[in-house]
């Protein structure tokens, strides 16, 4: 046979240099592509998308086909580069070793590192192009994937690692979901990100996290003269108001004031015909959390319920409109009074309400007060000094510098919040 000249050799090893890069490249493309923008794209009818999803479907396989035909060419690629070494040194021992040192180079910087940094970087691109080659090739050689694989099987179960357990990890969390929807943030609008992540708390939290406290309910008390009623009627921002009779545990229904616009609060509108106009009341566990309660409402043909303990005490009171704030934010102002301007003022300090909503306060001001307990910053501060505090009194909850500015009925009527020094 005819000896083949050094050209043509080097030209071989440079030609396998590059089969060894393009299958490199392919295993860490396929490895870094994103899986949910394929399956978007094979949904939408793409080809290489759908191909990209069956080889990742079948991991074991893909990376055998790769693996297989990137060995071979490595295999290739030293062997080649002994032969050259001995046709142009002889058979000297350095210069076998410096043909070991030499290939090595070449294979890290141009069939490992850089073919695949560039997959990694272009995965997703790269993916759907490598997906029919690779196909062909795992039709093409499947028996010896195959065997090879039987080995491979045979190890992971002498390891205790199981194909069932390795399923189980491309099922996404709700912490990685929730990191995913963060690093999202140039392709996903910031109100957007903020609903989707208002959305994972929603099982968190119960309804008792979202009401308005027992003590803040505007509601309409039979033993008081009618006079003030039709006052408070015409004066109130709600078009439901809870009816108590003489207690607020003691709640007889829920009256809708659209039912009072064809008696125009004349006369007629006594005690007796504000008792026939309200509907019997919906009372809400406390316990319940804010995503089943969304369900219950629309089941129920709801829109407001009343919060009681395991008792049946009277704890506040909860509306559709109070869970879909809690989803997307705040998007109406009930009252003049409404906190929804919150914010510190130039000395880093904000006058708040003592029945203010924690998890609110946390929101609006950035801050990390605890709310695993109490859910009101009266609760908080009460449940903290185990005493209802007097005027001027100040503690330091976690990082927040807090002053008690005034008490009233034995509890906190406002504070001071400072702002943590950073």
């Amino acid at each position: 046979m005819p000896e083949v000249s050094l050209s043509v050799q080097i030209g071989a090893l440079a030609l396998l240099l590059v089969f060894s890069g393009l299958f490199s490249m392919a295993e860490t493309t396929m490895m870094a592509s994103n899986r949910y923008r394929l399956r978007s794209m094979a949904n939408a009818g793409h080809r290489g998308a759908e191909l990209a999803l069956d080889l990742l479907d079948q991991t074991e396989k893909l990376l055998g086909v790769i693996l297989l035909f990137n060995n071979l060419v490595n295999a290739a690629a030293a062997t080649l580069t002994g032969v050259i070494a001995i046709e142009l040194f002889g058979e000297e021992r350095w210069a076998l070793g410096v043909g070991t040192l030499l290939i090595t180079f070449l294979i890290l910087v141009f069939s490992e590192i850089t073919p695949k940094v560039i997959g990694a970087r272009y995965a997703d691109k790269l993916a759907v192009l490598y997906a029919f080659p690779l196909t062909f090739l795992l039709r093409a050689s499947y028996f010896a994937v195959w065997f090879v694989n039987l080995f491979v099987a045979a190890l992971l179960r002498a390891i205790g690692l199981h194909r069932d357990s390795a399923d189980d990890d491309k099922h996404l969390s709700t912490e990685e979901l929730r990191a995913m929807v963060l690093e999202a943030g140039h392709v996903i609008p910031t109100k957007h990100r903020s609903i989707l992540l208002n959305m994972f708390e929603l099982e968190d939290i119960t309804v008792e996290d979202v009401m308005i406290p027992r003590g803040a309910i505007e509601g309409i008390d039979l033993a008081d003269p009618i006079d003030d009623i039709h006052q408070q009627i015409a004066t109130s921002y709600h078009t439901r108001l809870p009816v108590f009779d003489g207690e607020s545990d003691n709640v007889i229904g829920i009256l809708h004031l659209r039912r009072l616009l064809g008696h125009a609060l004349d006369s007629s509108v006594d005690h007796d015909a504000l008792r026939e106009m309200t509907t019997k009341p919906y009372f809400i566990p406390a316990d319940t959390p804010v995503y089943s309660q969304l369900q219950f409402f629309q089941e129920n043909k709801q829109r407001m319920g009343l919060v009681v303990d395991e008792y049946g005490e009277l704890l506040g009171l909860v509306a559709l409109e109070d869970i879909i704030e809690e989803m997307i934010g705040k998007f109406t102002t009930s009252s003049p009074d409404s906190a929804d301007s919150l914010a510190w003022q130039d000395d880093n300090s904000v006058l708040v309400d003592g029945a203010h909503n924690l998890r609110d306060l946390n929101r609006k001001l950035g801050l990390n007060l605890p709310i695993d307990g109490p859910k009101t910053l009266n609760g908080l501060i009460v449940e903290y000094l185990q005493d209802i505090p007097e005027t001027g009194l100040s503690v330091r909850i976690g990082d927040v510098p807090i002053e008690v500015v005034q008490t009233q009925d034995r509890m906190v009527k406002t504070a001071k919040l400072f702002r943590p020094e950073a």
